[in-house]
């Protein structure tokens, strides 16, 4: 436990950070489960209206650092290539 009053801070900082951080990755989880549920389900379109809806989440959250955007990148590359080969 941490013992000065600015480490106990530092920690209840930590605390709610790492709470609202794990909120908003399960967030991105759901965007790219929909757009997995639309691929698997053969539809193109719908797979591309829900890419297009989890694009701009995926990249806010990697702004914000919960997650890196190199990985970002690569969620939506593969997500794309997937949707793509659905098309083809």
């Amino acid at each position: 436990m941490a013992n000065s009053k600015q480490a106990r801070k530092r920690a209840r900082q930590a605390e709610a950070r790492r709470v609202h951080n794990a909120s908003q990755r399960s967030m991105v989880r759901t965007y790219v489960k929909r757009v997995i549920k639309a691929i698997n389900s053969g539809d193109h379109t719908k797979a591309m209206d829900e890419f297009k809806a989890a694009q701009p989440i995926i990249d806010r959250i990697a702004d914000k650092d919960v997650f890196s955007k190199k990985r970002a990148a690569r969620l939506k590359h593969r997500l794309n290539k997937r949707i793509k080969a659905l098309a083809a």
